[in-house]
């Protein structure tokens, strides 16, 4: 009988450890299987027992516990383990490993830090050293601006240059000269009835693209203190300082540049007053006002003008390109109802209309005087490029005493485009 009952009393005990168990790793998974209130009745279950039985019960459920914290710490390690483990597997894959690095490489991230690495202390040896960087040095000294950085600064270029957000852009790795050649007109065709012999076709006339890439440079100072100071943003100051400093000069040279050691402005092409079918694909026509140095007294009649004298293709993606003086002449403009011509932007960053066509101002048109060309109209994606190279940085911590000097490089190329029919000028002029 006595046996009888210790058996019991054991089978009693295991059944509570083993809910008790089962209620503890429940829980720990967010789970419970057993309602607290009937964990808390089965627990006054030892009482009709023994001393010896709670003590059998007590050291079974202590030993349950530190199974568990075992348990829990040996699969904490071993997701760290998995965890090292991608991540070592996506370094060698030369992806970035748990962070977004806006689409670079991380070979360019390598570059960019080794690069500021240098700006601030002229150790040039990581930055040589790297594989990644062999295109990134230069034989006559000085190193290329990160790609991120650069892409950057010409955004920056970008948002302050009309040109730069209407003509074509075209971005070259090496060589001082951009050439490309454009078809003119297109290649001839003719209609045939079914048994009419095929002649030859006129063959398309090609004209040659030929943009010189001109060198701008700059020299933005910094003291050593700054540079020392590792909570001083060194990009942001070196974007902001290379943006205005190229901004200024590249604005003026795409408008007025006479094309000697700068690129070609959009300005000193000549123009002539002939059409389409008689002028030079290197010339621009021009539509006079009616009036020297001053609107016509229809004011409204040269800009509707202007407009129609570009074909019908280019006007698709036609827009306005006027000086301050011309902006602020055509914004009083009316019509026959007394209704303004000009139509104001309806969000911000979107350009005013002018005759249902997007307005851009530029400061480097010349003032309305006579015989100015102080506005224009068309296609100016297919009348102007421009070409652009990469930056680059030689740092001279010598020259300019207590101050560190950035000598910065950007070539730059500009001139007449693919067909130079796409845009018409409008000139302040009697005829």
């Amino acid at each position: 009988m006595k046996s009888f009952s210790k058996r019991t009393s054991l089978k009693v005990i295991a059944i509570i450890a083993l809910a008790v168990i089962a209620a503890v790793a429940c829980s720990v998974a967010g789970h419970p299987i057993i309602d607290p209130s009937a964990l808390a009745g089965m627990s006054m279950l030892p009482v009709a027992m023994g001393s010896t039985q709670i003590q059998e019960l007590n050291e079974l459920i202590e030993k349950q516990n530190t199974s568990l914290i075992d348990f829990k710490a040996r699969n904490v390690q071993r997701m760290d383990n998995i965890e090292q483990a991608l991540n070592d597997f996506l370094k060698k894959s030369n992806r970035p490993a748990g962070i977004f690095d806006g689409g670079f490489s991380s070979a360019d991230s390598e570059h960019r830090k080794s690069f500021f690495d240098y700006m601030r202390t002229g150790t040039e040896h990581d930055l040589r050293e790297k594989k990644a960087m062999v295109q990134g040095s230069l034989p006559d000294g000085g190193f290329l601006v990160p790609s991120e950085t650069d892409n950057i600064v010409t955004k920056n270029l970008r948002d302050t240059s009309a040109m730069r957000q209407l003509a074509t852009v075209v971005a070259v790795g090496k060589g001082s000269d951009f050439t490309q050649l454009h078809s003119v007109g297109g290649t001839g065709s003719s209609w045939v009835g079914e048994t009419t012999a095929r002649t030859a076709t006129a063959t398309p006339q090609l004209k040659a693209i030929n943009i010189p890439v001109h060198e701008c440079y700059s020299s933005p100072q910094i003291t050593q203190n700054l540079l020392d100071d590792a909570t001083f943003n060194l990009e942001a100051w070196l974007v902001q300082e290379l943006s205005e400093a190229f901004g200024d000069a590249e604005g003026a040279a795409f408008i007025t540049g006479d094309g000697v050691s700068r690129p070609r402005g959009i300005c000193t092409i000549p123009t002539v007053a002939t059409g389409d079918a008689t002028r030079s694909q290197n010339e621009f026509q021009y539509i006079p006002t009616g009036a020297s140095g001053a609107f016509h007294t229809d004011q409204c009649d040269p800009l509707i003008k202007l407009v129609y004298a570009v074909k019908p293709q280019y006007r698709q993606n036609g827009s306005w390109l006027v000086s301050p003086e011309v902006l602020e002449a055509v914004r009083k403009l009316k019509d026959g109802h007394g209704s303004y011509l000009w139509q104001p932007s309806l969000g911000v960053g979107q350009p005013s209309m002018l005759l249902g066509y997007p307005v851009f101002e530029d400061a480097n048109l010349p003032a309305i005087a006579a015989n100015s060309l102080s506005a224009a109209f068309g296609d100016f994606a297919r009348a102007y490029t421009i070409v652009d190279r990469s930056t680059t940085i030689l740092r001279d911590p010598f020259s300019q005493k207590p101050y560190v000097s950035f000598y910065t490089s950007r070539r730059v190329g500009g001139g007449p485009g693919r067909d130079t029919r796409a845009v018409k000028f409008l000139k302040f002029a009697a005829s």
